[in-house]
């Protein structure tokens, strides 16, 4: 049965919430604005394809914020400082390692991965922050933070290094769900003397624990660098202020990272701080977690070099809730590629056809309706995706209405529909299809299979049809 849309429905969303570990109708502090909060990258490196997940998560989760008539801020940092090897205050700096590595300066390397990072991000149609905060910037932000987390005896300095103590905040541990000792245990953490308890996590490091760190400011503690931790939650309450809607990251953030954030933020506040805590899954290969830290990753310069573009690992990542592990394989990266193309394939037919606008309207609001619910449902692009495929086959639409519903969801799914176009054909491409065409006249069909392959090659596709050879971009 055919139901009728209300405006209501396009209002209610509904997100699954770590803080309560249940799915929640999201209701914003204020009618204003979103208050949006990403945890971006730490740039030593390249973003690879499983960082990239979560930023398209985050992008799928802003567009449908703005589907729904939210206006959304978003801000994102950049760690160009403080992020060391483990979790747990050891290790060295991560930007160090890669100033080693590339015999630059840690800054050198910062800008030079930033800036790839973000075009990164502008190839995959994710849509940009509006304010991006480096870490680095907001030292002195940090340094009055950690003073008030010591006069209000949250914190405490040993030999240079201040440390925040968690037994003094009996909420630790709230995010994850897990006994503050099974969170100790299970992070591994290197014993430190100066610690009055093992959980107890770095706010500011002094050259005392890491006498060759480059990078170093001057505190009341010593010379040194700020803690990883600190510097979200710092540079989120400069930003949004003492309440924040959204805090976004990867699901590893959530035992020790963001379980530290709530910590000292809450400390700092004295009230709650962030209303939705959302995370996203891994993107796994061979049943195991993409890490840089185990030396070869992917990232979209290695995917390009095996034909693929951005766009094809965006419709991968739709394929997959994000709450569900998505596993990689060169396999399903070709099966999105296709399905990408026959998409882009397909929409370029409906755009080439010129017929009046006679259509089914209920059956269009119908399905506009189930594009609605399951965007709503905790950001069910799976469920939404489908639908494209529905609209496609669906006889009783005409192609401007489902031109028009395609273009309208792609407002969430960032395909780029409305941008298709048929690129032109290089003039090497068209000489080598006349020469097909003319050997298979000749049925030569082992020259003519050869000049196909030749063309797949230069990423042309061709299909046989009674009125001749039919070609397509492959990529």
């Amino acid at each position: 049965m055919t139901r009728r849309i209300k405006l209501e429905d396009i209002r209610t969303l509904n997100v699954f919430n770590t803080l309560t570990r249940k799915q929640e109708s999201f209701k914003p502090i204020s009618d204003d604005y979103v208050k949006l909060y990403t945890c971006g990258l730490t740039v030593y490196n390249y973003a690879h394809i499983g960082n990239l997940r979560t930023y398209f998560f985050e992008d799928i989760l802003r567009r449908t914020l703005e589907y729904f008539d939210y206006r959304v801020r978003h801000v994102m940092n950049v760690t160009d400082v403080g992020h060391l090897e483990s979790d747990a205050d050891t290790g060295e700096d991560k930007l160090v390692l890669g100033a080693r590595r590339e015999g630059k300066t840690p800054e050198e390397v910062a800008r030079f991965y930033e800036k790839i990072f973000f075009e990164d991000l502008v190839a995959m149609n994710i849509l940009q922050p509006h304010i991006i905060c480096r870490a680095s910037e907001y030292i002195n932000d940090m340094i009055e933070f950690i003073k008030v987390l010591i006069e209000k005896k949250y914190a405490y300095e040993v030999e240079g290094n201040v440390y925040f103590s968690i037994e003094r905040f009996p909420e630790y541990g709230r995010l994850s769900g897990m006994p503050v000792d099974k969170l100790v245990a299970g992070a591994r953490i290197e014993i430190d003397s100066n610690k009055r308890y093992p959980g107890d996590f770095a706010l500011w490091l002094s050259k005392s624990k890491f006498p060759n760190q480059i990078m170093q400011w001057e505190s009341p503690w010593g010379r040194g660098f700020p803690g990883w931790h600190i510097e979200c939650t710092v540079m989120s309450i400069k930003c949004f202020g003492e309440h924040l809607d959204i805090h976004c990251g990867g699901v590893d953030h959530i035992a020790v990272h963001h379980t530290n954030e709530i910590a000292q933020a809450e400390a700092y506040l004295g009230h709650r701080w962030c209303n939705y805590w959302m995370h996203g899954e891994w993107l796994v290969v061979a049943k195991e977690k993409m890490s840089k830290s185990k030396g070869e990753f992917l990232d979209l310069r290695a995917i390009a070099k095996n034909g693929y573009m951005p766009m094809h690992l965006r419709y991968l990542y739709l394929t997959a809730h994000y709450r569900q592990q998505l596993e990689f394989s060169y396999e399903s990266l070709t099966a999105a590629k296709n399905a990408f193309e026959n998409l882009r394939t397909r929409v370029l037919e409906l755009k080439a056809i010129n017929e009046p606008v006679d259509s089914d309207r209920m059956l269009k609001e119908n399905i506009q309706a189930k594009f609605w619910d399951a965007i709503a449902d905790d950001l069910n692009m799976p469920v939404a995706l489908a639908l494209v495929w529905q609209i496609l086959k669906d006889t009783g639409l005409s192609s401007v209405d489902k031109l028009d519903l395609l273009e309208d969801f792609d407002r969430v799914f960032g395909l780029g529909i409305s941008q298709f176009s048929r690129r032109d054909l290089p003039d090497d491409c068209k000489i080598l299809i006349r020469e097909r065409e003319n050997v298979r006249q000749r049925k030569n069909w082992k020259e003519a299979d050869r000049i196909r392959q030749l063309l797949t090659e230069k990423g042309v596709g061709i299909k046989d049809t009674a009125h001749g050879a039919e070609w397509y971009w492959l990529m």
